[in-house]
């Protein structure tokens, strides 16, 4: 059936360009870090432990320790991905706590020596093969942040009780994400990414201004709890009945969440802007008081 478009510069459309525009429901989709490349660390120690199985128990040895260590690197590679990515995505971060992308090089390095060790018995060979194979770990995948990001001025307590809560806010997220997994329903789990991004823009809002944890905490806790369990029970119910009311109702919710959430971020966002106001308001008082002019006068 014809459906009949509509929009602000339709001939009937309205006028008032105040209202909210919808988020789109890839906005704010994020991208595994962990590509193809990192993931294919994991195969070398296949074969190495497959090509030693008649080499005699030394050789199998050492060939079984260098996998062991060359597994360990890529799990680390893998974790030191993700840890960047999330560095990289917030504007507040603190450099990761451990450095698994170097250790992961280091690790690699000492792996390929070791199984160079098996077809070159020394010193030498192994050492070389070693380091060539730590430098260009790293090379191709960077180090980790060395240094914390846009931490100047921020009281360090107040920001771990925000990391405390914004740790807990994720994990209920992803509960959320793996509860919907078992609905196997695409618009309910797009609906539900769309409320998450909502709920991640307040997170970031909160984390780049401690100060908002008072405001936000609430919806960072008990509503993100609460929607965490109503996924859950969905997710059971829809999946057993494929009960459209509940679909009904549990979609519903989801828009009550999101537009709860943003009108949130949109307060705290107002809140920090009037703040600044009053902050330039304060010191151009200063400045005249001390006779400086904060803008030329015009010349007639």
């Amino acid at each position: 059936m014809a459906q009949r478009f509509g929009g602000k510069y339709s001939p009937d459309g309205s006028a008032d360009g105040d209202e909210l525009t919808e988020r789109g429901a890839f906005q704010g989709a994020r991208v595994d870090p962990v590509g193809a490349r990192a993931n294919l660390l994991f195969l070398p120690a296949v074969p190495m432990v497959f090509l030693a199985l008649n080499d005699g128990a030394v050789n199998l040895a050492i060939a079984l320790v260098a996998a062991g260590i060359l597994t360990l690197a890529a799990w680390l590679l893998r974790g030191g991905l993700q840890a960047e990515a999330a560095y990289v995505a917030r504007k507040v971060a603190r450099r990761p706590a451990i450095p698994r992308k170097l250790f992961a090089s280091l690790l690699t390095g000492i792996g390929i020596a070791l199984a160079a060790y098996r077809s070159e018995p020394g010193l030498v060979a192994p050492i070389l093969f070693g380091i060539a194979a730590g430098g260009l770990h790293l090379a191709a995948f960077g180090p980790d942040p060395l240094k914390d990001k846009g931490m100047e001025g921020i009281d360090t307590f107040q920001q771990d009780r925000v990391a405390r809560v914004v740790d807990e806010a994720e994990t209920h997220l992803t509960a959320m994400t793996d509860a919907m997994a078992r609905a196997e329903d695409r618009q309910m789990a797009l609906k539900l990414e769309k409320f998450q991004a909502t709920a991640r823009d307040l997170i970031r809002t909160v984390e780049e201004d401690p100060r908002d944890l008072t405001a936000a905490r609430k919806y960072l806790g008990v509503y993100l709890i609460g929607a965490r369990d109503a996924t859950i029970k969905f997710a059971d119910i829809y999946s057993r009945t494929r009960d459209t009311q509940a679909r009904s109702d549990y979609s519903d919710l989801l828009d009550d969440l999101s537009n709860n959430f943003a009108a949130r971020t949109r307060k705290l966002l107002v809140e920090d802007r009037s703040d600044l106001n009053i902050e330039i308001d304060v010191l151009r008082d200063r400045l005249q008081r001390e006779g400086v002019r904060t803008a030329p006068e015009e010349t007639k």
